[in-house]
Formats: structure tokens, sequence, C-alpha cells
């Protein structure tokens, strides 16, 4: 594979770099994280609408550049690189994919461009308090000519901002589904969650909600499953990478017996472990990008990408945080935050033990 990004990859790319951290500075987020209501810069993600950065990811037939998912892991890096505080990864990493691919095109029609202006914001509500994301609970039953979703969702991204939820629901007779349900819907209960980081996380009651079907079986779930998690891995490539870059500019700076502290032995020797760990969130997770975006059977890769973030991350966070000393806990300085990122990461995609079990059970089903 050739890790090389074409013209269109690196502009988009660039053009979200520039966008997204002119206006997630520091300052920027402190004054977002300090203010009422949840973690979300309405006027940022005004500006990735009006950049063309939002409809860039959308097929060319609802007004979109078609670009794929590698373009979209670009653009991604860039909010795990400033922790910006907007759903990107939830509404084109969740929702958009699975739309654009197997939504009625009067359904897609209808959502696609308003993710495009920024007037719909999309996530996926995979998770249940007791059933694994491509096994639902949550359940799907008939109502004339239409669904009905009756269940819970937790911990659901962005959950409480989104106009608009992908979820998964066993449909009555063995089968599952993939099904839009409405924010404004009845029958729809959102709560807020009270997170560490902030970030604006719901839950999501269902009692009878009124549902539209987005694809039906299993094999559409994991499709939308496998692009939904390395999407999120490209946001975490991103994270790792700015705690080792902020590591290594303190390390350079922080002195001790009139040398810069990056000189030490063991400060290089625990800081190139950190490189080694972010050049493979890196690298996994690219690859499991590039692998879905020409359609790949790719589910060891994600499980891959998922382990690396999950193991990696959390040694990279830990030793930034080690290097840093009593800075590193300073909520003013912007370290803190890419530590909570890596703890949400690594619960929401699942412990080391779950990735190795996925792979053990995958390299098990091949044939010899």
């Amino acid at each position: 594979m050739d890790f090389a990004l074409n013209e269109e990859q690196l502009a988009i790319s660039e053009l979200a770099g520039q966008v997204i951290g002119d206006a997630s500075t520091n300052e920027r987020l402190r004054e977002i994280e300090k203010a009422e209501g949840p973690r979300f810069d309405a006027a940022l993600w005004a500006s990735l609408a009006e950049t063309g950065i939002l409809g860039a990811f959308l097929p060319e037939e609802y007004g979109g550049a078609g670009l794929d998912l590698i373009a979209l892991g670009g653009a991604l890096e860039h909010v795990g690189r400033t922790a910006a505080a907007v759903p990107l990864w939830e509404t084109c990493g969740l929702g958009v994919p699975a739309i654009a691919k197997f939504a009625p095109e009067s359904l897609a029609a209808e959502i696609l461009p308003k993710v495009a202006d920024g007037s719909m914001i999309l996530t996926a509500a995979w998770h249940e308090d007791l059933g694994e994301p491509l096994l639902p609970t949550t359940i799907a039953s008939r109502n004339g000519d239409g669904w009905e979703l009756t269940g819970t969702k937790i911990c659901v991204p962005a959950g409480a901002i989104a106009d608009a939820f992908l979820m998964p629901a066993a449909i009555e007779g063995g089968s599952v589904g993939l099904f839009l349900v409405r924010r404004t819907a009845e029958g729809v209960g959102i709560e807020p969650l009270e997170t560490t980081l902030g970030d604006p996380q719901a839950a999501i009651l269902l009692a009878l909600a009124p549902a539209e079907l987005v694809a039906e079986g299993y094999e559409s779930l994991q499709w939308a499953y496998d692009r939904a998690v390395a999407t999120q891995c490209a946001v975490a490539s991103g994270v790792f990478a700015e705690a080792l870059r902020l590591t290594a500019e303190y390390t350079k700076e922080r002195k001790q017996f009139d040398v810069p502290i990056a000189s030490f032995q063991a400060v290089a020797h625990r800081a190139a472990d950190a490189f080694v760990d972010t050049e493979a969130i890196r690298l996994t997770s690219k690859q499991a990008l590039w692998r879905l975006s020409v359609d790949m059977e790719a589910s060891a890769e994600v499980a891959v990408a998922k382990y690396w973030v999950s193991f990696g991350g959390q040694r990279v966070v830990h030793t930034a945080q080690h290097l840093h000393g009593g800075v590193g806990v300073d909520r003013d300085y912007p370290l803190h935050r890419y530590f909570l990122m890596a703890k949400e990461l690594e619960l929401q995609l699942g412990g080391t033990t779950r990735q190795l079990l996925a792979l053990g059970q995958i390299i098990a089903n091949e044939a010899v």
C-alpha cells in the first residue's frame, strides 16, 4: 500500500488543519469548557460548512466532493490534534458513510445536503448496557409501513446535540437492521451524560420511537461499524501525535542541572518508546482506512488499529504526563485534554484483551 496522500486528500487535510487549528486554540477551548452548555464550538462548525469541509466527504450526487475515507482520516487527525469541540467524526465517520451507502434515495437526498450546510449533526448509537454493538438488544418492530424502536442506547457520542441517530436494532424474526431515529420523534428521550472531558454524550431512551430503516442484515452493520471504528482511530492518531509533540517541546525546554531533560538517557528512552507507539497507531489506522476505502475485507486490520489505540495510546499519554511532571496536570496547560481523550477512546473502543480475542477469533475462522 502507498501511504502518500494524493492531491485531493492532501488539500482537504491542509484546509482542515488550518480551519480547525486556527479556531481550536487552548484559550478558545478553555472558554468553551468554562461556558454553560455542551462542549460544542458552533462557530467552528459553521466554518467547516462554509469552507466545504463538511461536504467534501459526501457523494457528488448530493453536492459533495466524493472524497474517500483516507481523506476523512486526514481531517479527523486534526480534530484529535487540537481536541476540537466539533462533531466531525460523529457526523462524517459515524453517520454519513452508512447513509450514503445504504439509505433509500429519498432519505439520503433529505439528510446529506443538510450535513453539507451544517444544519444537521449526525451520530450513531452503537453501545448498550447488555448488548454487543453488532448484537443489539434494542428491538425494532413493525408499525404499518414503518418501524418503531424500543430500548436504551448509552454513551452516544454527540448525543446531546445531534439531530438524528443511526441505531442498530434486532428485528423481530431474527434479523438485525440499521435505523435512523430523529431527535424530535415521539418516544425519544435524551439524557445528557457528564463526562470528564465534558463532551456532549447522552443516553437515548426509546419507547416505540418512529424509525426509518437504512439497511438490514449483519453485513450492513459490520460495514458501518468497521468504518465508524477506523475513523475514530484516525482521531486517536492525532490525539497521541499531539501529546507526543507537546512532550518533545517541553523536554527540550525544561532544564535540570543546566541541561535540557531531553538529553537524559531515561527521558530519551521513554520518549522513543512513545514515538514507536504513536507511529504504530498512525500506520495501523491508515491501513484500516485504506482497505475500507477500496472495499477490501478489513475486520482484522480494524481490530489491530483498535488494539494499538487502546494499548499503545495509554503508554503514550502516561509517558507524556510523567515527563511533564507537575505541569502535565495543570488544567491551564493543554496536555490534560489528550490524557482524558485517550482514556475515553480506550473505553469506547474496548480494552486490549477484547481486541486480542477478536483477532484470535478471526484467525481461528480462517481456512488453513
